[in-house]
């Protein structure tokens, strides 16, 4: 590959995305201690935005199961298990966030 070529987010194959994909889910499936709300404080999107997603990108599926597919499990136990109440500082900070995505 020539390392000086320019490369676009649509010349990546799709079977390399896919992996990678792949590997940022379980990834997140193994890291319980990332919470969505600061997920959603640093970057802007969490694992139910990725549920979505793949919902809006053609998965046959409703968001509760795209969500039980993302979290390794219903959200609602995962949600019992590893979720945290939100301090006023983490919802503060996802607000702010989450309006930098509104273009």
């Amino acid at each position: 590959m020539d390392t000086n070529a320019t490369l676009t987010l649509d010349d990546l194959p799709d079977a390399v995305a896919a992996a990678a994909f792949r590997r940022l889910v379980r990834h997140l499936q193994h890291r319980h201690d990332a919470q969505n709300i600061d997920l959603m404080g640093l970057s802007g999107f969490c694992r139910n935005c990725l549920a979505d997603w793949i919902v809006d990108a053609g998965l046959d599926a409703d968001k509760a199961t795209a969500r039980t597919l993302i979290h390794g499990m219903p959200m609602d136990e995962w949600k019992v298990r590893y979720q945290h109440e939100a301090t006023p500082e983490q919802l503060a900070l996802m607000q702010e966030s989450v309006a930098r995505n509104a273009k």
